[in-house]
């Protein structure tokens, strides 16, 4: 009988990596971008260290636990990582669904759900954070004897969360749940497990559940043929100090020796090579923690997270399934595993951003949040940000698409005209390509408004006529908005008078001035004492199309602005009721 392989699945920050870190007392969490798990991690936790986390519980529930192991599989929890939580599930035995107690249900946690039921998957919920609910202090190591002995707000509180649980996965797909103790058959109900990472608290009471229900009802699929030829599939290709290149890969049939024939998937054509190499990490020990060390061995038994080192392994990306086989069924199990890949061919449009990612799942993953946000793709590959990707995003005729978004990647080359946008956290690729494109777009708009002649109002000095025609030259203020050059003046009546054509501060030459300057201005075609005089109030004189812009572009006028617009609208309808309209 091989270990069981659980999945963990949940929402982003509901604490599936704490949970793990509190079973195997390590720290994976502080060393993940951002705190998020972003690729597929295993973890081996050994039935010895289960019994020993778990012995008065065992001795309690007088339970007897046969299996080797646990073999966790720490999934990333945003739901762009649906292709790989696809695949954990698909690995998976069973699975542990972990959801924050205090807040409940999340688009991704309902996504997970679907995805265990896709694959008739078993789970359990972790019901998280459980000292996070107001008032509660842990007094006992174990769970019931430590609710039994909350306050009754406190043990109140606790039920109203557990049963929100309830009805939500009730209503969103006719599943029945209940906490873990009144649960009386675990194929019909699914058991919920309040739990604190933080306090070790319920960790326990996961571990012999999740345990029991894999030995009771899973003992067939738990059989395998030792002696037959291995499956899996690689979670990470990986550098290792010492080691150099590897495959971080999970087991879940047969054995894997040095020295077999392993086929990978592959995107064009199946790899075929030999394993040179394989090592395990330490039991209780996390494959992608940096202080992690790894034995030599001579072949692996599933279920089993295990690193591979073999020829042509530079050719391998994460994600790909593999098997082991003899010599006459190489051409077989190439063409099987090929199949596989087929439903992973992305599609791209004729033009669109240019998205790069580490390995085949995370470019699953941000080709399909990118579609949900519907940016268009031109083209999609793995590997680090070439010259060559930057060519083609500089190619695009549209600005908003020159530009090429990294995932876990970095950059080879320096842009010119094309922006790059780089993340090791997958959705933040997102916020900040929507981010930059509002920038942008703003950045556009603004200089869109800057050739619009803007809502002004000035005054005439007094004593201030420095000539009277053949350009009339005359100080003004500005009470209101931007006066330009170029731009025409009316009065208050609404009757355009001219254009401002020349500004002048202290007898220096300025393009604009702002509200409250005092300056000299030029305007030909008009007589002082004639069409204006000392302490006439003019406007700029804005057209209906400019106006509808402006209505349009608004966000970028002031509220100063905003008020004269408003003054300019009310003299223009005076002549022509249906102005701007």
């Amino acid at each position: 009988m091989r270990s069981p392989i659980v999945s963990v699945l949940g929402h982003v920050d509901h604490g599936k990596t704490s949970i793990l870190d509190c079973i195997r007392r390590s720290s994976v969490t502080s060393g993940e971008s951002g705190g998020i798990t972003q690729s597929i991690g295993a973890s081996i936790v050994p039935i010895e260290s289960i019994k020993k986390n778990s012995e008065n519980l065992l001795s309690l529930t007088k339970t007897k636990l046969d299996i080797p192991g646990l073999l966790f599989i720490d999934t990333p929890g945003h739901a762009a990582f649906s292709s790989m939580r696809s695949r954990g599930g698909n690995l998976a035995d069973i699975a542990v669904l972990v959801v924050d107690i205090n807040e409940g249900f999340k688009p991704q946690t309902i996504e997970a759900v679907e995805i265990l039921k896709s694959f008739k998957t078993p789970f359990i919920i972790a019901a998280n954070k459980l000292d996070l609910v107001p008032g509660y202090r842990k007094v006992d190591d174990l769970l019931l004897s430590d609710l039994g002995k909350q306050s009754s707000n406190v043990r109140e509180s606790v039920d109203t969360k557990l049963y929100e649980l309830v009805g939500k996965i009730h209503e969103k797909f006719s599943l029945n749940a209940d906490r873990f103790d009144r649960v009386d058959d675990y194929t019909k109900k699914i058991a919920i497990i309040p739990c604190s990472a933080v306090q070790n608290l319920g960790v326990s009471e996961l571990l012999i559940i999740v345990s029991g229900m894999a030995q009771k009802f899973l003992e067939d699929s738990l059989k395998i043929d030792v002696k037959g030829f291995a499956k899996g599939t690689v979670l990470e290709v990986k550098e290792e100090k010492g080691l150099g290149n590897s495959l971080n890969s999970i087991i879940y049939d047969g054995t894997l020796k040095v020295n077999d024939c392993i086929v990978f998937a592959g995107i064009e054509k199946a790899i075929v090579t030999k394993v040179r190499a394989l090592f395990l990490p330490q039991e209780l020990s996390e494959m992608r923690d940096k202080k992690t060390k790894f034995k030599s061995v001579k072949e692996v038994h599933a279920a089993a997270g295990v690193k591979i080192v073999c020829p042509l392994q530079e050719q391998v990306l994460s994600g790909m399934a593999f098997e082991t086989c003899n010599k006459e069924s190489i051409n077989e199990v190439s063409n099987k595993l090929q199949e596989q890949v087929s439903d992973i061919f992305i599609n791209t449009d004729s033009d669109g951003i240019i998205a790069k990612a580490d390995s085949i799942g995370g470019l699953e993953a941000l080709v399909k949040l990118l579609k949900e946000h519907n940016i268009k793709i031109r083209k999609a590959s793995i590997g680090n940000i070439t010259k060559k990707d930057i060519i083609d995003a500089e190619s695009s005729k549209n600005s908003f698409l020159r530009v090429v978004l990294g995932f876990n990647v970095s950059l080879d080359g320096t842009p010119e005209k094309a922006k790059i946008i780089t993340s090791d956290i997958i959705y933040r690729l997102i916020e900040d390509y929507e981010a930059w494109i509002k920038d942008v777009k703003k950045e556009l708009e603004e200089k869109e408004v800057d050739k619009l002649v803007r809502p002004a109002k000035l005054e005439i000095l007094q004593n201030c006529i420095f000539r009277q025609s053949n350009p009339c030259i005359f100080g003004v203020e500005v009470l209101s908005g931007k006066i330009k050059s170029g731009i025409p003046v009316m009065n208050k009546n609404g009757d355009r008078l001219s254009v401002i054509k020349s500004i002048n501060i202290e007898n220096k030459a300025v393009s604009y001035a702002e509200k409250g300057k005092q300056v000299a201005i030029s305007c030909p075609g008009i007589t002082a004492g004639r069409q204006i005089n000392e302490q006439d109030i003019l406007y700029s004189s804005i057209s209906e199309s400019d106006f509808r812009e402006l209505k349009r572009l608004k966000e970028y006028l002031s509220n100063d602005e905003i008020s004269i617009l408003k003054e300019i609208v009310e003299i223009k309808r005076r002549k022509n009721p249906v102005w701007g309209i």
